[in-house]
């Protein structure tokens, strides 16, 4: 894992060879074990492999190429009204797995912190920042595979909302597109920024 994170680069152009698909499968299988609030699973992946498909996106991202070229894009979809389900899956099963007592089953139920973050207007962002969490697995695990990839940014959302048919579902928001496929380079690290600046004990300083 630590030499996925230090290894792993946004790469913008991609060979033309395919990723098998057992290497899809299991780039999903990781990609979803990204944990979410209360384990609500309110992100999903759309993996767009067609080249019509492929094509719209790049449309909906102004132009930008990487989607064209890669073999694979995952579209990370943000679920804000996931929790007014019943969702009594997600409590068996955690049930079954000795993960939930009845009592943390019970405040699963009560539903209390969505309901807070209704009232703040904050469901969407909740929603968004677990499909965030998930795409951020699915990047490391890309390249633990031996795969590349990119977050993009730079798309307008209701061009990908229509390629990927859920054009007239406002209740969905897009979090990040991901390319995943092969590069014939490896880009050099840009390098980050010295500790000291970006990372603070207690309390975010004062501005200067």
């Amino acid at each position: 894992m630590a030499d996925a994170i230090r290894g792993r680069r946004t790469v913008r152009h991609y060979s033309s060879d395919p990723v098998a698909p057992e290497l899809i499968e299991e780039l999903l299988e990781l990609a979803m074990q990204a944990p979410s609030a209360w384990n609500m699973q309110d992100r999903s992946i759309v993996v767009v492999t067609s080249e019509s498909g492929r094509a719209a996106l790049s449309e909906a991202a102004f132009g930008q190429p990487q989607p064209q070229e890669a073999p694979v894009v995952l579209v990370f979809v943000a679920d804000a009204a996931a929790w007014r389900a019943a969702n009594a899956d997600i409590a068996e099963l955690a049930g079954r797995n000795g993960a939930w007592n009845a009592e943390f089953t019970a405040l699963f139920d009560a539903r209390a912190e969505y309901l807070t973050l209704e009232r703040h207007g904050l469901l969407r962002e909740n929603a968004v920042k677990n499909a965030m969490i998930a795409a951020t697995y699915a990047m490391l695990a890309a390249t633990g595979l031996g795969l590349a990839s990119a977050p993009m940014n730079g798309w307008d959302p209701e061009l990908v909302k229509k390629a990927i048919g859920i054009g007239d579902r406002e209740d969905l928001a897009i979090a990040v597109l991901v390319t995943i496929g092969y590069s014939d380079i490896a880009p050099p690290h840009p390098g980050r920024r010295p500790r000291e600046q970006t990372v603070f004990a207690e309390r975010y300083p004062a501005a200067r």
